[in-house]
């Protein structure tokens, strides 16, 4: 039987939330192993005269603790 564990983190990309996704994962990687999946919780922008500057998104990470 595996023991899963899940971590909540957020991340941010000038670019898109895909690569705000990719940086979460891939930094969240750096001290958790085991990463099994991700669920994307919440998306959300930064608006600066009327254009977006900033995407962010706020992750759960699921990892298999062994």
């Amino acid at each position: 039987m595996a023991i899963m564990k899940v971590i909540e983190v957020m991340a941010n990309s000038d670019k898109s939330w895909e690569e705000a996704t990719k940086k979460a994962i891939s930094q969240a990687s750096k001290s958790v192993k085991n990463i099994k999946s991700a669920f994307v919780q919440s998306q959300s922008v930064v608006v600066n005269d009327n254009k977006v500057e900033e995407f962010r998104v706020n992750l759960k990470i699921t990892f298999e603790v062994k």
